[in-house]
């Protein structure tokens, strides 16, 4: 049912953006309709966006897993040393604060290159997983963590057997939100010029040169790449975590 609901909600958006195109946006270019956007993207074909969509998923990936690899072993540690949670707890508020525009000309002249891209995509998910891991952590049963005191673990026993079992639906739920979060990151970093290729520079060049489908359709592709990733994380936590399912549907 949610399927089918899903491709309702597409359905009526391309009909609401071809509707505008072709009525209250007609003649001016600024919203081409569905159509020409497509055709663009066959003109340009696979030579074009398969090269920039792969720099940018790259970039973007690797960020994902420093990102939220950080995050992971952050919320462990607050666990096992929770002096260190203000301290934690700051660092995460500023850096889910700090606007990526702020920050990017920074890091561009810090690092440079593409490492400014994939530090930009890092920062964006951080946060997220942090609270995330966090909440999940804290989450697990009471009364399973004290009948492994009882037969004599210690702080590592309960995190091993009860609370990483425990934090893993919310540690998704993080890493669903952070999936388009790292390509957004990623696409800002280009965008920065610290790149020779990719969705963000392609889209600041076709800005600059007027091409208006092309731009359409590289916000396009961007939009279902970063889909796909929530899509993937998605499945990836249903297998791992097919108790949750039960849960939320309760």
């Amino acid at each position: 049912m949610r399927r089918i609901q899903g491709l309702i909600g597409v359905v009526v958006l391309v009909a609401l953006w071809w509707l505008l195109a072709a009525t209250v946006f007609a003649g001016g270019g600024a919203v081409p309709t569905p159509a020409a956007v497509v055709a663009s993207m066959a003109e340009d074909g696979w030579s074009f966006y398969g090269p920039n969509a792969s720099a940018t998923l790259s970039a973007a990936v690797q960020g994902f897993l420093w990102g939220n690899g950080l995050a992971i072993a952050v919320a462990l540690l607050v666990l096992l040393v929770p002096r260190l949670e203000a301290v934690a707890t700051q660092l995460a508020v500023i850096s889910y604060c700090i606007p990526l525009l702020a920050i990017g000309p920074i890091v561009l002249v810090v690092f440079g290159g593409e490492a400014t891209v994939v530090f930009l995509a890092a920062i964006s998910v951080f946060f997220t997983t942090l609270i995330g891991a966090l909440l999940g952590l804290r989450s697990a049963d009471r009364a399973s963590l004290d009948l492994i005191t009882v037969y004599g673990g210690g702080r590592l026993a309960r995190l091993r057997y009860i609370q990483v079992i425990a934090a893993l639906p919310s540690t998704f739920a993080g890493l669903k939100i952070s999936a388009p979060s790292a390509l957004l990151g990623a696409i800002i970093g280009e965008y920065l010029g610290s790149n020779d290729q990719g969705l963000g520079v392609s889209l600041m060049i076709s800005q600059q040169q007027f091409q208006v489908p092309r731009t359409w359709g590289l916000a396009l592709v961007a939009g279902l790449i970063a889909g796909l990733g929530y899509a993937i994380v998605a499945l990836v936590a249903r297998v791992v975590t097919p108790w949750s399912r039960g849960e939320a549907q309760r």
